[in-house]
């Protein structure tokens, strides 16, 4: 095995091209430029649009390469989810969205592999907290009264 070389970027998913960032700094290692940003779009296309965090790591030797996707931050999956370009200016006055409880679920399953925390239900109200800062009500309500309901077992089917 050779040596590793390690370019890390921001792509926007299914979208990353041979300029820069990528291009030039894996020209110079004498890789392909194109698989790779071939291999990258294909990996993040289901992340349209956002921001997702890349790594290609190529061993400068053998000139083999592979590819780490990591996990858009908890704003971009819920305004994905919203179906929004961003969040409100006036966050807690101005309303800008909607997701609904199988949204905050489903996000809080992806984030659950890359967080910290214990359970499902501790990720699922820090997500809710982000739809505070974004503006975006869950079912209807506020995230502070979706957190209310959620401290309250309402919603334990959907979180346990």
């Amino acid at each position: 095995m050779g040596d590793k070389q390690t370019i890390s970027s921001l792509v926007t998913g299914g979208e990353a091209s041979a300029g820069p960032p990528l291009g030039p700094a894996l020209g110079p290692i004498g890789v392909n430029i194109m698989e790779v940003i071939n291999a990258i779009n294909e990996k993040t296309k289901e992340f349209q649009g956002m921001k997702i965090p890349v790594s290609v790591i190529v061993d400068t030797e053998s000139k083999k390469w592979e590819i780490e996707v990591g996990i858009p931050s908890a704003s971009a999956l819920i305004l994905k989810e919203a179906g929004i370009q961003k969040g409100s200016g006036t966050s807690g006055t101005e309303w800008v969205g909607e997701v609904s409880a199988d949204m905050i679920t489903k996000i809080a399953n992806v984030k659950l592999e890359s967080s910290y925390a214990s359970s499902l239900k501790s990720v699922a109200k820090q997500i809710v907290g982000t739809c505070q800062t974004l503006g975006i009500k869950i079912e209807g309500k506020t995230p502070k009264e979706f957190t209310s309901e959620i401290n309250e077992g309402k919603w334990n089917s959907k979180f346990e």
